[in-house]
């Protein structure tokens, strides 16, 4: 690619700080570098099994019991697609089971691993995946739901209220990651950063923990910082960081294409 065609994308010179996950970074990295940008994958989030596989085991032994399985994340569905692939077992196990999704990317793991989705709402967090199931879950319902452990409890306890006897099981659980957070802070003190992204609460909680509450909004003087949604961006309010930029659909293309179009106009 000749230097006059790079230098007119729109994140061309723009190094952006990727917080997310390494697992889950790819794509999001490939989209943010298609623009131009030069992306700094420093993850401030790890996934790894749950402390105990159990509770999943258990549940998945017995998923004929089950009217309903709800899936919140893709490390969700990937977590549990390992753990059945273990027992020489595959999709077929939740064939029974109305599934539910609350976004694409969740969607199209499922679809990927063969499955159908009957659910998915349009905008993608937990509030708005409960009015969908609202007319479609019955008193009594039983709704398998495997996602990380000690996350927001606002599917189980509205799901409960509809009547529903909610089967919570932790397929997956997160830790702040803390080996490249010097990486951060030299970046950051260099003023090389251009944009921080948040893709999750769990990753604006992590990062700001690097940092003393005066030392973060110092360094982040100046870089724009970027939310996938809401919920995160509520998050990153709570800890003194203001949001520039947020997509209008709560997804990893949206947020990188919002990114790339922030500064497209900015340029113009």
């Amino acid at each position: 690619m000749s230097a006059e065609v790079q230098s007119a994308r729109p994140l061309a010179g723009r190094v952006i700080l990727v917080t997310r996950a390494r697992e889950q970074a790819e794509r999001f990295a490939a989209l943010l570098e298609e623009a131009g940008g030069q992306v700094l994958l420093v993850p401030t989030i790890a996934i790894e099994p749950p402390e105990s596989w159990s509770p999943l085991d258990e549940a998945l032994a017995h998923t004929e019991r089950f009217s309903w399985a709800i899936f919140t994340s893709v490390n969700g569905v990937e977590m549990v697609r390992r753990r059945l692939a273990e027992s020489g077992r595959g999709s077929e196990i939740l064939a029974g089971c109305r599934l539910a999704a609350i976004g694409p990317a969740t969607a199209e793991a499922l679809r990927a691993w063969g499955l159908r989705i009957e659910v998915m709402p349009s905008e993608f967090v937990a509030e708005a995946l409960v009015d969908r199931l609202r007319p479609l879950i019955s008193s009594g319902d039983r709704v398998l739901l495997a996602r990380a452990a000690e996350t927001r409890d606002v599917l189980v306890r509205e799901l409960a209220a509809l009547g529903a006897e909610v089967t919570e099981v932790a397929a997956y659980r997160t830790r702040a990651a803390t080996e490249r957070a010097e990486t951060i802070r030299t970046a950051l003190v260099a003023g090389r950063v251009d944009v921080v992204t948040f893709t999750s609460s769990s990753t604006v909680k992590n990062f700001a923990a690097l940092f003393r509450p005066a030392e973060l909004g110092r360094l982040l003087g100046g870089v724009t910082v970027a939310c996938i949604g809401p919920i995160t961006r509520a998050t990153a309010a709570a800890h003194g960081l203001g949001t520039q930029i947020m997509p209008e659909e709560y997804t990893i293309p949206a947020l990188a294409g919002a990114i790339a179009a922030y500064f497209e106009h900015r340029r113009s």
